[in-house]
């Protein structure tokens, strides 16, 4: 790898993407209008070999203005990330799309409690109990411990663009776009 290659932002990017993973995910559209809550559990990784699997659970607020004015116009993400690095990593999401315009997204996350030596049995584990509960408005999302903020992003991001044409069908049928 050449020096160069170290700090192409979108690489790095799509690596940290592609390292953390959405274990089990929800088949709801956010709100249209008003606040979304997407509740998640969060598995990671130990932060070194031989360490203990972590556990995390938390909810990211989506916040849609009633009234778009230029000054929500830029999207806030609030307590994702712990580092510069994963900061850097939504501003290269955020300059790609126009879906988070206006959005506020508010991660809140309990802390942290150690539970296993192994993600795999964590996430199985979770499984069955939501399963168990037919609790099926929680995502499992699993990262290394680094890109724990990475993972929330990325399950509040698939969300957001994956409710996008529910939205905007919504809109249409409320008179707000031809």
């Amino acid at each position: 790898m050449s020096g160069f290659e170290r700090f192409d932002p979108e690489r790095q990017f799509r690596e940290a993407w592609n390292a953390v993973r959405i274990a089990r995910n929800v088949p709801y559209s956010l709100f249209t209008f008003g606040e979304s809550e997407l509740p998640y559990f969060l598995v990671l990784e130990p932060a070194e070999s031989g360490g203990m699997v972590s556990l995390r659970q938390g909810q990211v607020k989506i916040t849609r203005p009633l009234i778009i004015t230029p000054e929500n116009a830029e999207p806030e993400f609030e307590n994702f990330f712990e580092s510069d690095e994963e900061a850097g990593f939504a501003q290269v999401l955020l300059s790609r799309t126009a879906s988070f315009s206006h959005l506020r997204l508010n991660n809140q996350s309990q802390s942290q409690r150690y539970v296993s030596d192994s993600v795999e049995e964590t996430v199985s584990r979770l499984n069955r109990k939501l399963d168990q509960d037919d609790e099926d408005r929680i995502a499992i999302l699993t990262a290394p411990n680094r890109l724990a903020g990475m993972a929330v992003m990325r399950y509040a991001a698939e969300r957001v663009m994956q409710s996008a044409h529910d939205n905007i069908t919504e809109l249409r049928e409320r008179g707000f776009l031809p």
